[in-house]
Protein backbone atom coordinates (compact mmCIF):
# COMPACT_ATOMS: atom_id res chain seq x y z
CA UNK A 1 0.00 0.00 0.00
CA UNK A 2 1.74 3.17 -0.72
CA UNK A 3 2.03 5.42 1.72
CA UNK A 4 2.14 8.54 -0.35
CA UNK A 5 -1.34 10.01 -1.90
CA UNK A 6 0.12 10.72 -5.10
CA UNK A 7 -0.85 14.23 -5.24
CA UNK A 8 2.14 15.14 -6.73
CA UNK A 9 1.40 18.89 -7.64
CA UNK A 10 0.71 19.37 -4.58
CA UNK A 11 3.36 17.77 -2.82
CA UNK A 12 5.71 19.43 -5.00
CA UNK A 13 3.91 23.05 -4.24
CA UNK A 14 4.95 22.31 -0.54
CA UNK A 15 8.20 21.23 -0.78
CA UNK A 16 9.64 24.30 -2.92
CA UNK A 17 7.34 26.16 -0.42
CA UNK A 18 10.06 24.48 2.22
CA UNK A 19 13.26 25.01 -0.08
CA UNK A 20 12.13 29.03 -0.30
CA UNK A 21 11.06 29.60 3.18
CA UNK A 22 14.67 27.34 4.18
CA UNK A 23 16.49 29.67 1.31
CA UNK A 24 15.63 33.11 2.59
CA UNK A 25 15.47 32.38 5.87
CA UNK A 26 19.45 33.08 7.08
CA UNK A 27 18.95 36.41 4.79
CA UNK A 28 16.52 37.29 7.27
CA UNK A 29 18.23 36.04 10.28
CA UNK A 30 21.56 38.71 9.05
CA UNK A 31 18.63 41.71 9.10
CA UNK A 32 17.73 40.79 12.32
CA UNK A 33 21.16 40.47 13.54
CA UNK A 34 22.67 43.99 12.33
CA UNK A 35 20.60 44.75 16.22
CA UNK A 36 19.56 41.92 18.04
CA UNK A 37 22.37 39.22 19.06
CA UNK A 38 22.57 35.49 17.99
CA UNK A 39 21.22 33.85 21.45
CA UNK A 40 18.47 36.38 21.51
CA UNK A 41 17.26 35.56 17.72
CA UNK A 42 17.18 32.22 18.32
CA UNK A 43 15.37 32.42 21.75
CA UNK A 44 13.19 33.88 19.61
CA UNK A 45 12.26 31.50 17.10
CA UNK A 46 12.08 28.65 19.68
CA UNK A 47 9.62 30.77 21.40
CA UNK A 48 7.12 31.89 19.14
CA UNK A 49 7.26 28.15 17.60
CA UNK A 50 6.29 26.58 20.74
CA UNK A 51 3.50 29.65 21.73
CA UNK A 52 1.92 28.88 18.75
CA UNK A 53 2.21 24.56 18.81
CA UNK A 54 1.23 24.62 22.10
CA UNK A 55 -2.54 25.46 22.00
CA UNK A 56 -2.80 23.80 18.42
CA UNK A 57 -2.09 20.36 20.09
CA UNK A 58 -3.85 20.53 23.03
CA UNK A 59 -6.71 21.52 21.05
CA UNK A 60 -6.25 18.54 18.57
CA UNK A 61 -5.38 16.12 21.48
CA UNK A 62 -9.37 17.05 22.97
CA UNK A 63 -10.85 16.68 20.12
CA UNK A 64 -9.39 13.42 19.01
CA UNK A 65 -9.93 11.80 22.64
CA UNK A 66 -5.94 10.79 22.24
CA UNK A 67 -4.10 10.21 25.25
CA UNK A 68 -2.26 13.28 26.06
CA UNK A 69 1.42 13.38 25.21
CA UNK A 70 2.87 12.90 28.55
CA UNK A 71 0.96 9.79 29.33
CA UNK A 72 2.57 8.45 26.05
CA UNK A 73 6.11 9.81 27.41
CA UNK A 74 6.48 7.81 31.07
CA UNK A 75 9.14 5.82 29.59
CA UNK A 76 12.47 7.02 31.37
CA UNK A 77 14.02 5.44 28.06
CA UNK A 78 11.45 7.88 25.68
CA UNK A 79 12.47 10.63 27.71
CA UNK A 80 16.28 10.83 27.93
CA UNK A 81 15.99 10.18 24.27
CA UNK A 82 13.61 13.55 23.99
CA UNK A 83 15.83 15.54 26.29
CA UNK A 84 18.91 14.38 23.98
CA UNK A 85 17.36 15.06 20.96
CA UNK A 86 16.16 18.44 21.97
CA UNK A 87 19.49 19.51 22.84
CA UNK A 88 21.43 18.38 19.84
CA UNK A 89 18.69 20.82 18.04
CA UNK A 90 19.18 23.29 20.43
CA UNK A 91 23.17 22.62 19.89
CA UNK A 92 22.46 22.69 16.57
CA UNK A 93 20.63 26.23 15.71
CA UNK A 94 23.08 28.18 18.39
CA UNK A 95 26.13 26.75 16.30
CA UNK A 96 24.51 27.52 12.93
CA UNK A 97 23.39 31.36 13.95
CA UNK A 98 27.06 31.49 15.65
CA UNK A 99 28.49 30.54 12.43
CA UNK A 100 26.24 32.48 10.19
CA UNK A 101 27.18 35.97 12.00
CA UNK A 102 31.00 34.88 11.32
CA UNK A 103 30.08 34.18 7.33
CA UNK A 104 27.58 35.03 4.57
CA UNK A 105 24.18 33.30 3.79
CA UNK A 106 25.47 31.73 1.27
CA UNK A 107 28.41 30.29 2.60
CA UNK A 108 26.26 28.64 5.73
CA UNK A 109 23.58 27.27 3.99
CA UNK A 110 25.78 25.24 1.14
CA UNK A 111 27.72 24.32 4.30
CA UNK A 112 24.66 22.68 6.39
CA UNK A 113 24.09 21.00 3.34
CA UNK A 114 26.20 18.52 4.98
CA UNK A 115 23.59 17.67 7.35
CA UNK A 116 21.50 15.33 5.18
CA UNK A 117 24.69 14.01 3.85
CA UNK A 118 26.09 12.89 6.92
CA UNK A 119 22.75 11.41 7.71
CA UNK A 120 23.05 9.47 5.09
CA UNK A 121 26.44 8.00 5.49
CA UNK A 122 25.45 7.42 9.29
CA UNK A 123 23.13 4.50 7.98
CA UNK A 124 26.81 3.51 6.39
CA UNK A 125 28.76 3.47 9.97
CA UNK A 126 25.60 2.71 12.54
CA UNK A 127 22.86 0.61 10.48
CA UNK A 128 25.70 -1.29 7.47
CA UNK A 129 23.61 -0.17 4.54
CA UNK A 130 25.02 -0.09 1.69
CA UNK A 131 25.16 2.75 -0.72
CA UNK A 132 24.87 2.58 -4.23
CA UNK A 133 27.29 3.49 -7.10
CA UNK A 134 25.33 6.61 -7.81
CA UNK A 135 25.03 7.67 -4.05
CA UNK A 136 28.57 7.54 -3.72
CA UNK A 137 29.53 9.41 -7.02
CA UNK A 138 26.75 12.29 -5.50
CA UNK A 139 28.93 12.15 -2.53
CA UNK A 140 31.84 12.97 -4.20
CA UNK A 141 30.10 15.87 -6.61
CA UNK A 142 28.92 17.21 -3.06
CA UNK A 143 32.39 17.08 -1.16
CA UNK A 144 33.85 18.37 -4.96
CA UNK A 145 31.33 21.22 -4.78
CA UNK A 146 31.97 22.10 -1.45
CA UNK A 147 35.73 22.20 -2.40
CA UNK A 148 35.10 24.90 -5.55
CA UNK A 149 32.87 27.06 -3.63
CA UNK A 150 35.71 27.71 -0.83
CA UNK A 151 38.41 27.31 -2.40
CA UNK A 152 38.92 31.21 -2.81
CA UNK A 153 38.39 31.55 1.01
CA UNK A 154 40.65 27.87 0.92
CA UNK A 155 43.55 30.34 3.83
CA UNK A 156 40.44 31.64 5.53
CA UNK A 157 39.00 28.38 6.54
CA UNK A 158 41.92 26.31 6.84
CA UNK A 159 45.10 28.07 7.59
CA UNK A 160 44.15 31.83 9.06
CA UNK A 161 41.23 30.47 10.90
CA UNK A 162 39.73 33.71 11.07
CA UNK A 163 36.37 34.42 11.79
CA UNK A 164 34.93 33.34 8.35
CA UNK A 165 36.96 29.66 8.65
CA UNK A 166 35.78 29.45 12.01
CA UNK A 167 31.84 30.12 11.45
CA UNK A 168 32.44 27.43 8.78
CA UNK A 169 33.90 25.34 11.00
CA UNK A 170 30.90 25.71 12.97
CA UNK A 171 28.07 25.24 10.41
CA UNK A 172 29.74 21.93 9.60
CA UNK A 173 29.65 21.05 13.20
CA UNK A 174 25.90 22.32 13.46
CA UNK A 175 25.83 20.18 10.97
CA UNK A 176 27.31 17.56 12.86
CA UNK A 177 24.78 17.88 15.52
CA UNK A 178 21.64 17.79 13.09
CA UNK A 179 22.57 14.38 12.23
CA UNK A 180 22.62 13.11 15.53
CA UNK A 181 19.46 14.43 16.48
CA UNK A 182 17.75 13.39 13.18
CA UNK A 183 18.68 9.27 14.09
CA UNK A 184 17.04 10.16 17.44
CA UNK A 185 14.32 11.45 15.99
CA UNK A 186 13.28 8.15 14.12
CA UNK A 187 12.97 6.30 17.36
CA UNK A 188 10.71 9.04 18.74
CA UNK A 189 8.40 8.79 15.77
CA UNK A 190 7.66 5.45 17.14
CA UNK A 191 5.98 6.62 19.70
CA UNK A 192 5.18 10.51 19.34
CA UNK A 193 4.00 12.28 16.19
CA UNK A 194 6.86 14.85 14.69
CA UNK A 195 4.21 17.91 15.85
CA UNK A 196 4.61 16.31 19.64
CA UNK A 197 8.34 15.78 19.24
CA UNK A 198 8.52 18.87 17.95
CA UNK A 199 6.72 20.75 20.36
CA UNK A 200 9.04 19.62 23.17
CA UNK A 201 11.56 20.59 21.17
CA UNK A 202 11.14 24.24 20.73
CA UNK A 203 10.20 24.68 24.25
CA UNK A 204 13.89 22.82 25.64
CA UNK A 205 15.16 25.54 22.73
CA UNK A 206 13.57 28.03 24.90
CA UNK A 207 13.98 27.35 28.17
CA UNK A 208 17.85 26.58 26.87
CA UNK A 209 18.25 30.04 25.18
CA UNK A 210 16.32 32.39 27.72
CA UNK A 211 18.63 32.43 30.35
CA UNK A 212 21.40 33.85 28.18
CA UNK A 213 19.13 35.91 25.78
CA UNK A 214 19.70 40.08 25.76
CA UNK A 215 15.96 41.94 25.56
CA UNK A 216 18.25 45.55 26.20
CA UNK A 217 18.40 45.87 22.41
CA UNK A 218 14.72 45.31 21.64
CA UNK A 219 14.00 48.74 21.71
CA UNK A 220 16.52 49.45 19.20
CA UNK A 221 14.61 47.25 16.55
CA UNK A 222 13.84 49.12 13.69
CA UNK A 223 9.78 47.99 12.24
CA UNK A 224 11.57 45.88 9.32
CA UNK A 225 14.04 44.50 11.72
CA UNK A 226 10.91 43.42 13.64
CA UNK A 227 9.15 42.15 10.74
CA UNK A 228 12.16 40.01 9.87
CA UNK A 229 12.22 38.73 13.82
CA UNK A 230 8.67 37.53 13.44
CA UNK A 231 9.36 35.62 10.16
CA UNK A 232 11.95 33.55 11.42
CA UNK A 233 9.83 32.85 13.96
CA UNK A 234 7.09 31.79 11.90
CA UNK A 235 9.73 30.48 9.05
CA UNK A 236 10.44 27.36 10.77
CA UNK A 237 7.07 26.34 11.83
CA UNK A 238 5.66 26.84 8.42
CA UNK A 239 8.36 25.05 6.64
CA UNK A 240 8.21 22.55 8.72
CA UNK A 241 4.65 22.07 8.43
CA UNK A 242 4.71 22.27 4.65
CA UNK A 243 7.51 19.87 4.98
CA UNK A 244 5.41 17.45 6.90
CA UNK A 245 2.79 17.80 4.59
CA UNK A 246 4.90 17.22 1.34
CA UNK A 247 6.01 13.74 2.66
CA UNK A 248 2.46 12.68 2.66
CA UNK A 249 2.06 13.21 -0.91
CA UNK A 250 5.15 12.63 -2.40
CA UNK A 251 8.27 10.10 -1.87
CA UNK A 252 10.52 10.98 0.90
CA UNK A 253 13.79 11.24 -1.80
CA UNK A 254 11.65 13.66 -4.01
CA UNK A 255 11.28 15.63 -1.13
CA UNK A 256 14.91 15.61 -0.04
CA UNK A 257 15.77 16.46 -3.67
CA UNK A 258 13.64 19.58 -3.93
CA UNK A 259 15.19 20.52 -0.63
CA UNK A 260 18.65 20.52 -1.90
CA UNK A 261 17.97 23.10 -4.38
CA UNK A 262 17.40 25.59 -1.54
CA UNK A 263 21.44 26.52 -1.21
CA UNK A 264 20.98 28.20 -4.74
CA UNK A 265 17.73 29.71 -3.73
CA UNK A 266 20.12 31.49 -1.22
CA UNK A 267 22.57 32.01 -3.37
CA UNK A 268 20.42 33.42 -6.78
CA UNK A 269 18.15 36.00 -3.75
CA UNK A 270 21.51 37.72 -2.46
CA UNK A 271 23.01 38.41 -5.93
CA UNK A 272 20.13 39.03 -7.63
CA UNK A 273 17.90 41.14 -5.28
CA UNK A 274 20.34 44.12 -3.47
CA UNK A 275 20.00 43.93 0.08
CA UNK A 276 21.77 47.28 1.78
CA UNK A 277 24.33 45.90 4.58
CA UNK A 278 24.34 42.21 3.41
CA UNK A 279 28.08 40.94 2.45
CA UNK A 280 28.12 38.49 -0.60
CA UNK A 281 30.33 35.89 -1.92
CA UNK A 282 32.14 36.60 -4.74
CA UNK A 283 30.98 34.60 -7.59
CA UNK A 284 33.23 33.23 -10.22
CA UNK A 285 32.27 30.48 -12.91
CA UNK A 286 34.34 27.98 -10.31
CA UNK A 287 32.48 29.05 -7.00
CA UNK A 288 28.75 29.07 -9.28
CA UNK A 289 30.33 25.33 -10.76
CA UNK A 290 30.76 24.23 -6.67
CA UNK A 291 27.73 25.27 -5.69
CA UNK A 292 25.77 23.22 -8.96
CA UNK A 293 27.68 20.54 -7.96
CA UNK A 294 27.09 20.66 -4.02
CA UNK A 295 23.30 20.95 -5.73
CA UNK A 296 23.60 18.00 -7.92
CA UNK A 297 25.16 16.15 -5.30
CA UNK A 298 22.74 16.30 -2.63
CA UNK A 299 19.80 15.45 -5.52
CA UNK A 300 21.95 12.21 -6.59
CA UNK A 301 22.07 10.80 -3.41
CA UNK A 302 18.66 11.31 -2.61
CA UNK A 303 16.91 10.06 -5.35
CA UNK A 304 19.25 6.94 -5.94
CA UNK A 305 18.79 3.80 -3.72
CA UNK A 306 20.58 2.28 -1.10
CA UNK A 307 21.62 -1.29 -1.53
CA UNK A 308 20.30 -3.99 0.70
CA UNK A 309 22.78 -5.46 3.26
Amino acid sequence: MSLVSGRWKLGLLLALTTASLWGVLPIALKGVMATLDPITTTFFRFALAALLLTPYIVLRSRRSGKAAMLSRSQSPRLLLQLLAAGLLLVANYALYILGLERTTAEAAQLMIQAAPMLLLLSGVWLFGERLSRRQWLGVLAFVSGLGLFFYPRFYDVFIAQNAYGIGIMMIFLAAVFWAGYAILQKFLLQALTSQETMLVFYWIGTLAFLPFSDFSTLPQLSAVQWALLIFCGLNTLIAYGSFAEAMAHIEASKVSAILALTPLITVSTVHLIPIAGLVVEPVTMLTLFGAILVVGGSMTTALSKVNPK
